[in-house]
């Protein structure tokens, strides 16, 4: 008759801290006695023994347990399933048949589906479905290994799965927990994937030429000729050198144009891009608007074919006639073998050159040389004449210098004397004047620096004075002017002997005879004083240099005076004179060098420093 069966509460606070104490009435509010054990109490003594009589009760071991995550781990039962799958978007299948592996871990008891991959099946294949526990029914169940067997439909989230067979480990695992296994299926292949895997028969067509076959046999093949695309007909039009290339292996024509240096055209090689050309259009109708439409197979009544290739022949390309005239070895050969052609002879495409109408050369007006003329006369805008360097840069400094006097019935001209200056280095003539004192002639400069023709010689095919021209005692003729030489340096003979090969022997033999030593007749310097003086002035001087002068390079000292005298008259002022002495401390305040300067003195501002420099051989 006991309807409450409520506990009464043992747990409670105090003072902030949860404590339990002994319940004060018992189940349904029965009452406890205060002497009354706990249940505890009871079982500690239930077990306890008479220890004072028999000893210690021996407890018995207790009995092992092993977790099922250590007992199951990495224990997998192993199922292969397949599921159909409906295809809507396709003619060629309606379902498709997807076989998957199904693995349930005995550890946790969960549950994953794995797709093998296909290479290039367009599916998206792997992993289905993540491991997880895989949710029964509604209720909340999930699925066991009890729960799986052969030849059963499984059903996961609205798919289901067909299973077919096992792995032995998942057989004997099932049996060994009193589950028998059904007898396996075959598993039911994808009938779209079994379709694709029949070959296919191809219908073949022996009538068309098989084009693979061509490509095998005439790949890398390519026929050359060579051709002229004539354009002449439009404005700026020309004759433009071209190549064709015809490929065996596809019956593609390519036109490449050659280019020549400063031919005024862009670099663009390809004139006509690898394609097919058509010969002959079928007939279509007028109206219809191909000119804007690619052409087709149809439309094509012939394609261009290497018989229609030839020496000699023109082919009109997309608007575009070319005349061949020449094809390579490999060509030839092509066409020998497979048409029987023998005959080719290379045509003449050379266009023939115009006459160029010949240049005439005014007559010599007489102004400057007759080299600078004539540029006017071959440019618009003239340019100087070009020098020989190399005989410049040889001849550097190199000056053939002569005594002449001029030829004149007035008698004042009869004692004038002139220095003749010839420069090797571009064959140039000057001629000054050294001045005499109280001869009412100021002197200087009388010719300068320029080339001298010869008597005789015409303004187109000049001819100048020469080395070889000037022996003593021959005339020379200047502008008019006659002169005659009468005297030379001693440079001039060692020259012409040191190049004896060079010049006549006439012209060295009359220098030869002219420095012939031991005249009756007495010789005077260039200065105007008794030469024999001179040279005894000149040997105290050098005495007098040993003794109290320091060595230095005689040799500059020479090309300081030819650098400053450049007239080539062999004078310089006094001034700069004293200059070059001064910078080379060559002292002029001593009386032997004062007389000496005296002596080569020519007036009041001029000095001949050829006769000073002997003092100083080099």
């Amino acid at each position: 008759q006991k309807t409450s069966f409520h506990r009464s509460q043992t747990l409670d606070f105090k003072n902030g801290y949860a404590f339990s104490r002994l319940p004060r009435e018992g189940v349904g509010g029965d009452t406890l006695f205060a002497n009354q054990l706990s249940q505890d109490e009871l079982d500690d003594l239930c077990t306890k023994g008479c220890t004072l009589t028999y000893g210690h009760v021996k407890r018995s071991a207790p009995s092992s347990f092993t977790p099922a995550f250590v007992a199951y781990d990495k224990k997998v039962l192993k199922f292969d399933a397949y599921f159909q799958e409906e295809v809507a978007i396709s003619a060629e299948e309606h379902y498709r048949i997807r076989q998957v592996g199904i693995y349930y871990y005995l550890e946790d008891d969960s549950m994953c589906v794995i797709e093998p991959k296909v290479k290039n099946s367009g599916l998206v294949q792997g992993k289905l479905m993540r491991r997880h526990r895989v949710p029964k029914n509604e209720q909340g169940d999930y699925y066991h290994w009890k729960d799986l067997n052969l030849g059963i439909d499984l059903t996961m989230y609205g798919r289901t799965y067909r299973l077919v067979s096992c792995d032995s480990f998942t057989k004997v695992f099932l049996e060994s927990q009193g589950i028998e296994v059904n007898p396996p299926e075959e598993m039911v292949s994808d009938p779209y994937t079994e379709q694709r895997r029949t070959p296919v028969q191809k219908p073949s067509v022996p009538a068309s030429p098989d084009p693979f076959r061509q490509f095998l046999i005439y790949d890398t093949k390519v026929l050359r000729f060579y051709a002229v695309w004539d354009d002449s007909n439009c404005p700026f039009g020309d004759h433009h050198p071209c190549v064709i290339h015809y490929f065996l292996a596809d019956d593609t024509v390519e036109v490449r144009e050659v280019h020549r240096r400063n031919d005024g055209r862009d670099p663009f090689p390809v004139l006509m891009r690898r394609q097919r050309l058509p010969k002959i259009f079928a007939d279509k109708n007028k109206n219809f608007p191909s000119c804007v439409l690619e052409i087709t197979d149809h439309e094509v009544q012939e394609w261009y074919s290497p018989k229609d290739f030839a020496i000699g022949k023109t082919v009109t390309f997309l608007g575009r006639t070319f005349l061949i005239y020449d094809c390579d070895k490999f060509t030839q050969d092509f066409y020998r073998e497979k048409y029987g052609i023998t005959d080719f002879q290379p045509v003449d495409v050379n266009k023939k050159p115009i006459e160029k109408a010949s240049k005439v050369i005014p007559p010599y007006n007489g102004f400057g040389i007759p080299e600078d003329s004539l540029q006017n006369c071959l440019s618009l805008f003239p340019k100087p004449p070009r020098k020989d360097i190399i005989k410049m840069l040889e001849n550097n400094l190199k000056i053939l210098r002569y005594q002449v006097a001029l030829e004149s019935p007035v008698p004042e001209d009869k004692n004038r004397r002139f220095i003749l200056s010839y420069f090797l280095s571009d064959d140039t003539i000057g001629i000054y004047e050294p001045p005499v004192r109280n001869s009412g002639i100021p002197g200087g400069k009388y010719l300068k620096r320029t080339k001298v023709t010869k008597p005789g010689s015409t303004p187109e095919n000049p001819v100048y004075y020469e080395p070889s021209d000037f022996t003593i005692g021959s005339t020379i003729e200047v502008f008019g002017h006659r002169f005659v030489i009468t005297d030379a340096d001693e440079y001039v003979l060692n020259y012409l002997e040191r190049n004896a090969e060079s010049f006549p022997e006439a012209t060295v033999q009359s220098l030869r005879d002219h420095f012939h030593p031991q005249q009756v007749v007495v010789e005077t310097a260039s200065s105007g004083f008794p030469k024999k003086d001179l040279d005894d002035l000149i040997v105290e001087v050098q005495k007098e240099l040993k003794l109290h002068h320091e060595p230095f390079n005689t040799r500059q000292f020479h090309e300081s005076f030819h650098h400053f005298d450049t007239e080539g008259s062999g004078f310089l002022d006094k001034t700069r004179f004293l200059n070059v002495c001064d910078r080379f401390h060559v002292s002029t305040s001593t009386s032997l060098l004062k007389k000496l300067i005296d002596y080569c003195s020519c007036g009041e501002d001029k000095v001949n420093y050829r006769d000073f420099l002997l003092a100083f051989p080099s």
